[in-house]
């Protein structure tokens, strides 16, 4: 059984622009797609889209590599986990790697990007990381 389905999501991402495929296939949870969306809004993949079959969803994540068919995402990484909670305030999410990388946090007005929660001025859950 699969306690952590945000973490599966990213490696199977992870996994994936290793072996240079085009397209992932994900398991279907609002917070993913919330995630997912974040990702495509930062330019960290080409396009996802949501599939129904039946009463089973899944998300397809299409993937973005550069012209030397090296792929966007250098690295991708669960920072808050089920047995250790990672949580911070809305001053220490300001910038991660410099403004080159985004933080994904859960906040009280839903999962935003590090940027946009500074802006609004909130802190939260801080999810993942990607750059």
């Amino acid at each position: 059984m699969m306690t952590d389905i945000i973490a599966d999501s990213l490696t199977r991402i992870r996994n994936a622009a290793q072996r240079r495929l085009d397209v992932t296939t994900l398991l279907h949870s609002k917070t993913i797609e919330a995630i997912m969306a974040i990702f495509t809004e930062k330019g960290y993949l080409d396009s996802y889209k949501v599939l129904e079959d039946g009463n089973k969803k899944t998300i397809q994540v299409v993937l973005k590599y550069d012209e030397n068919e090296k792929s966007v995402i250098n690295e991708i990484k669960k920072i808050s986990k089920p047995g250790r909670r990672v949580h911070q305030g809305k001053d220490a999410i300001k910038t991660f790697k410099n403004g080159y990388g985004t933080l994904v946090v859960s906040t009280s007005q839903g999962v935003l990007a590090n940027d946009e929660a500074y802006k609004r001025g909130i802190g939260g859950e801080v999810i993942c990381s990607i750059w």
